[in-house]
């Protein structure tokens, strides 16, 4: 009876479960597309507009390193540089360069993040003039709320730019400062990473396969200026016992230079791609580029883990412990607090099998890469929960 009821129709055992996967199929489609048009329709509802004022090298470690951000033109010299991207609930759009200058480029957004450099008195002097053409800006409506983005002083001196913070009667809703500055306090004053020297033009790095598992020449690096009377004089000598100077990249110089030629850079990224470890030692703060660009390179950063001189402070529960923001997040890195530790240090890396340093880069990398992407999520929830409406009634 089942043949005559089919008619001519072969028979087919799978037909209903066919058909019911067809039909699920159907429903997860639908599902998705209802998914997308509510995520569209809720963007379009709750759109921000944020215009990034990038005045400092700073803004492009937000804007490269962090958001992923591109730039046109590429090229780095060029006077004006521009880019775009739709993150989270907001539209970014980022300018930056020479011909970026206080009313004369159109202002796009009414939120506005101000980068500025507030290194020394003459950074602050350029900084104030930016301030000031965003009050004005503010109070005449054309921009609705500010937030900046603050290189801070390295010795933590930055109450020139209190005045300017809403909680002391100004108009900036957010500060977003380097180093481990005594007010940051996560409500409206927040830690930044210093990040890499991209005033020095350091590049965004994409791990390699051969990045993470061939075999480095070196032991450790460090190429840098070794100041009078300084823990890094005390770090040669160390390194200059039992000859442990012949088995790291080490190129120390007396006096800072700004600027690399070609070859100098060349030399430190080799330096970093060919050493398992980067010496870290403190400058005028403890917090470097070095850290960063090591992490970079999956060459594991060894900091010398003690506060430097001057009014640099946090909420740590350990005297004297810099760098609140990389621990709080777990950075997988070796701290000390004297470099006579070092050789015991060395003494385990030479022991070391390249399988265990290879398992060790990938989780510097891994760890980096997680980290950028957090503060660039905490950025953009800090931003959408304090410049977006209030659902609350």
């Amino acid at each position: 009876t089942d043949r005559v009821s089919l008619g001519n129709e072969e028979w087919n055992p799978w037909e209903a479960d066919e058909k019911n996967e067809q039909a699920a199929a159907q429903q997860r489609y639908e599902n998705n597309l209802k998914m997308i048009k509510n995520a569209r329709s809720h963007l379009e509802q709750t759109d921000l507009r944020v215009q990034i004022w990038g005045k400092a090298a700073i803004g492009l470690y937000l804007w490269q390193h962090i958001f992923g951000g591109h730039l046109e033109p590429a090229d780095v010299t060029a006077q004006w540089r521009e880019g775009s991207q739709k993150a989270g609930r907001t539209y970014f759009s980022f300018i930056t360069g020479p011909s970026v200058v206080p009313g004369y480029f159109s202002v796009e957004a009414e939120n506005v993040v101000l980068v500025l450099n507030g290194r020394e008195r003459a950074k602050i002097a350029y900084a104030t003039q930016w301030l000031r053409y965003a009050q004005t800006l503010a109070r005449t409506g054309k921009v609705q709320r500010v937030a900046v983005v603050l290189l801070g002083n390295e010795q933590c001196n930055n109450e020139w730019i209190q005045p300017y913070l809403k909680r002391r009667g100004g108009f900036v809703d957010l500060l977003f400062v380097t180093y481990d500055y005594a007010l940051v306090n996560e409500e409206d004053i927040f830690q930044w990473p210093l990040g890499v020297a991209t005033y020095r033009n350091f590049p965004v790095v994409e791990p390699s396969w051969s990045m993470l598992h061939d075999p480095r020449s070196y032991l450790c690096n460090f190429l840098g200026t070794v100041y009078k009377n300084s823990s890094r004089e005390a770090l040669m000598e160390i390194l200059k016992q039992d000859g442990l100077d012949k088995l790291c990249w080490i190129a120390a110089r007396e006096q800072w230079q700004p600027q690399e030629t070609n070859e100098s850079f060349k030399n430190y990224q080799d330096a970093l791609l060919q050493s398992d470890l980067t010496l870290c030692p403190v400058g005028i703060n403890t917090e470097c580029y070095r850290i960063y660009e090591a992490c970079s390179y999956g060459s594991l950063p060894v900091i010398e883990d003690v506060m430097t001189h001057g009014d640099c402070r946090n909420s740590s529960v350990y005297h004297s412990a810099p760098l609140q923001l990389l621990k709080t997040m777990g950075a997988p890195f070796i701290f000390i607090k004297d470099w006579k530790e070092l050789p015991a240090v060395l003494e385990k890396e030479k022991r070391m099998s390249l399988q265990e340093k290879i398992q060790r880069r990938k989780k510097l990398v891994e760890w980096y890469q997680n980290f950028k992407a957090w503060m660039r999520q905490k950025f953009i929830n800090t931003l959408e929960n304090s410049f977006l409406p209030s659902d609350k009634g």
